[in-house]
């Protein structure tokens, strides 16, 4: 079969631009060309088609080669271009080949025209995926430098919301339902735990939230999703889903994944405002090197494949280059946060998986979420319930740095009957905790304070009193390795900003525990 040559060629001879045709042709091309003489002439040919190759003559009586080679080199082109000419000489030549042409041959000797020609396609190609790859590895440190600023930011913001929606919860707790107070203090814990949402997705893009990952069956996962899928893509959207028999588990947060899942299937929402076709599929792929040395974000192995297609108005190449980028959005100003694909992209890197975009500008697009494939069964996922709030009387050491946060858990720890003890630092924790060890039956502690962090002042205190219970509290950690291990023997985190409720609800769950051992 004959490899397709989009050719141009600059030559005022009409049979030397047939000649070289032919001799394409007999090496294997399937040539389609176009053969111009003048500036304007190539000026317009660049303009309307992609070339693959420039072949141009040297000498010409309206323009010269070297005119041409300039003209193409202005406009940023990286087009292979070789001279074929019968007048060059070879001084001529090395100063062509120094302005920027690949290769030149004599007229007279076309022999060595397809071998040129295979080098220099090979070349090109080699640079383009060169190109590529530097901008992929590019994009990859942009992302990491954005990370590590959205994740300090989001953690202290995460503080000062948690102290905001704790004060006006015991707000709404206090002032008398149907108040003008009421009323305010009730609006205040919405817009905190909005603003605690949105730090939330900044701190899954930067990969720095904590993970409570299970071997879960994404076929399941996505059939669970669909019932509330279905309210929110609406009825002008056609849903189709296709589940994989004997699809792999893959260990992952199931409610990072239900995130994942909703905002990418949101986001194809908003590409067909008129309606459309949206797709969800699952597959068992494997990734082999071959596919890695051109995708630098991939590694080879076994994945779980979640795919998310829609038949929407689709991307254009400088789009693509910025879609998971945070706060980039194409939507109008306060139709969206440009947080979506960004909290996606972080969530799927911190699974230790990776994604790849294909879009055809009023057409289509798809997502393409890859993530580890593990062995074994499905583990039993913990139903979720609307409890009422609890109360004790039992002590609780509190360790928080930030003062504000520290001041208004205590209020909240009291008002639910507990009594509490206070410390500022994982040092000072540790201290309090030996003075009271009898007295306290229960720690809460920051994950990322001065002198020891909550997971090392732990350590300490069950050196003493081993099944002490313990909650991690954390907007996000840089100790994720010894927290995880933590969790591996029963510990629990308490995402912030957290509120009475959830407070008041993990407590409740560790003293059980403890109850029961």
């Amino acid at each position: 079969m004959d490899t397709s040559l989009r050719l141009l060629i600059l030559e005022d001879s009409e049979d030397d631009a047939a000649l070289l045709v032919d001799e394409l042709q007999r090496g294997g091309y399937d040539v389609s060309f176009e053969r111009v003489d003048t500036p304007d002439a190539l000026d317009s040919a660049l303009e309307k088609k992609d070339w693959d190759l420039v072949i141009s003559d040297y000498s010409m009586p309206h323009f010269s080669g070297l005119d041409a080679l300039n003209l193409l080199r202005a406009k940023e082109s990286n087009l292979p271009f070789i001279f074929v000419s019968g007048t060059i000489g070879e001084e001529t030549a090395v100063a062509a080949l120094k302005t920027g042409a690949q290769d030149y041959l004599i007229k007279t000797n076309l022999k060595r025209l397809v071998p040129a020609v295979q080098r220099e396609l090979r070349e090109a190609n080699e640079r383009r995926e060169r190109k590529r790859l530097e901008g992929q590895i590019e994009q990859l440190r942009k992302f990491e430098a954005i990370g590590r600023l959205a994740g300090g930011i989001a953690h202290d913001f995460n503080n000062v919301i948690g102290a905001i929606l704790g004060w006006a919860e015991m707000g709404c707790e206090e002032a008398q339902p149907g108040s003008r107070f009421h009323e305010r203090f009730q609006n205040i814990c919405d817009q905190a735990r909005r603003a605690g949402k949105l730090t939330a997705q900044l701190l899954a893009f930067a990969r720095r939230q904590v993970l409570q990952p299970r071997k879960i069956d994404l076929n399941g996962l996505v059939e669970e999703s669909t019932t509330l899928l279905w309210k929110l893509i609406g009825e002008h959207i056609e849903v189709c889903v296709f589940p994989a028999p004997n699809l792999c588990v893959t260990m992952a947060d199931p409610a990072q994944m239900e995130q994942v899942l909703m905002n990418l299937c949101l986001n194809a929402r908003d590409a067909m405002p008129g309606g459309g076709r949206l797709v969800i599929e699952m597959k068992n792929v494997g990734i082999e090197e071959t596919y890695c040395r051109t995708h630098a974000y991939a590694k080879p192995g076994s994945y779980v494949l979640l795919s998310v297609s829609d038949t929407g108005i689709g991307m254009d190449a400088v789009t693509m280059e910025r879609v998971f980028e945070p706060f980039f959005t194409t939507k109008e100003v306060g139709k969206g946060t440009g947080l979506g694909l960004a909290t996606v992209y972080g969530i799927v890197k911190q699974h230790g998986g990776f994604i790849d975009v294909h879009s055809e500008p009023q057409r289509s697009t798809s997502f393409h979420i890859y993530l580890p494939a593990d062995s074994g069964v499905p583990d039993q996922l913990e139903t979720k319930h609307d409890e009422p709030t609890r109360k004790g009387t039992e002590t609780i050491l509190l360790a928080e740095d930030h003062d504000g946060l520290r001041q208004s858990a205590q209020e909240m720890l009291e008002a639910l009957g507990y009594r509490v003890i206070l410390a500022a630092s994982g040092t000072e924790a540790v201290q309090v905790f030996k003075n009271n060890r009898d007295r306290i039956d229960l720690v809460v502690l920051d994950v990322v304070m001065p002198g020891l962090t909550g997971p090392a002042a732990y350590s300490q205190m069950s050196a003493i009193r081993p099944g002490l219970g313990v909650i991690f509290a954390t907007g996000y950690t840089s100790e994720a390795v010894h927290l995880n291990s933590m969790l591996n023997e029963g510990a629990l985190v308490l995402q912030k900003p957290y509120g009475t409720k959830a407070l008041s609800r993990m407590i409740g769950t560790v003293l059980d525990h403890i109850r029961s051992a």
